[in-house]
């Protein structure tokens, strides 16, 4: 049985380390690599699966299609970005319980308004306070599954400050979430600030290669106070950098790339070759009978 996120809470050492996937073969290495749970965010999910920027230009369909797709990869626990629920508490829980359907353990909302964008970009305007408690008190009523993990996000300290961003956090707390998740606090200190905040409330570090927060560890965090910490575009970010310089070889004649990659076996592992295989040679194709002799 797959375990929950909050048995996972209580019985892994903090912090829950958890990659961000942005597509199937992500997931798998994810999974391979030892890792109790991974994170989809609708950042790397929307660059890898259509090439869009993260400013709002997809919905749920579109996102959801991508999430079904990971998630069929990949049975470890999964938390999913889900955005600011596009609408007000009806389409809140329409998303939470299109995520549930699918077998998602977590789900953040966050209080960013349409379009929004990805956390560390500038442009992003919030909702009224109220507007998220009332989300967060229908998504929290409405889960088919009292073990669905719900975690508020806030953008308030980039706009408003960390003094906000903490009585956000309070508000939405109070309003029905499980854990708190906020994003792009830009030190150390303000990090330290944040992880000592709500004692015993389990929250989220979000370490985005390229962001406004600091790039830390996760042992590191964990000593910090969060007990949830996503690395969510470092396999995009990387994949996506190998490819650009076999691209960029090829495009100037060369093949030195040959050899560099995963290997042809390995690959193929990676994918369930064997498994399939196995199943194509036990149950493989039935010859037709014979048609009968007059």
């Amino acid at each position: 049985m797959k375990p929950t996120f909050r048995s996972l809470l209580e019985a892994e050492p903090a912090p829950l380390v958890m990659p961000g996937a942005h597509d199937a073969i992500s997931a798998r290495l994810i999974a391979r690599a030892g890792f109790k749970a991974y994170f989809i965010g609708g950042f790397p999910l929307l660059g890898a699966r259509y090439g869009l920027p993260d400013i709002g230009l997809a919905a749920l369909g579109e996102i959801a299609a991508g999430v079904r797709d990971i998630m069929a990869a990949c049975d470890l626990p999964v938390l999913v970005d889900g955005d600011n629920g596009y609408g007000d508490a009806k389409v809140a829980v329409h998303v939470l319980h299109t995520y549930e359907r699918l077998g998602a353990g977590a789900i953040f909302f966050e209080d960013q308004v349409s379009p929004k964008r990805c956390g560390h970009m500038a442009g992003k305007q919030l909702m009224p306070p109220e507007r998220m408690e009332a989300n967060l008190r229908a998504v929290a009523a409405e889960r088919m599954r009292p073990d669905t993990f719900i975690i508020a996000r806030t953008d308030a300290r980039a706009l408003h400050g960390m003094d906000e961003a903490l009585r956000r956090a309070e508000r939405y707390l109070r309003a029905g979430a499980d854990g708190l998740f906020i994003e792009a606090p830009a030190s150390v200190g303000e990090l330290a600030r944040i992880g000592s905040a709500f004692a015993g409330v389990p929250q989220l570090a979000n370490m985005l290669e390229g962001g406004r927060t600091p790039l830390l560890p996760p042992a590191e965090l964990g000593r910090l106070g969060f007990s949830l910490v996503i690395y969510g575009i470092s396999l995009l970010m990387h994949a996506t950098r190998a490819m650009q310089g076999v691209l960029e070889e090829l495009a100037r004649g060369g093949i030195g790339f040959a050899g560099r990659g995963v290997g042809f076996e390995e690959y193929k592992e990676i994918v369930g070759f064997d498994r399939w295989s196995g199943i194509e040679a036990a149950y493989g194709e039935v010859s037709s009978p014979s048609a009968p002799k007059e």
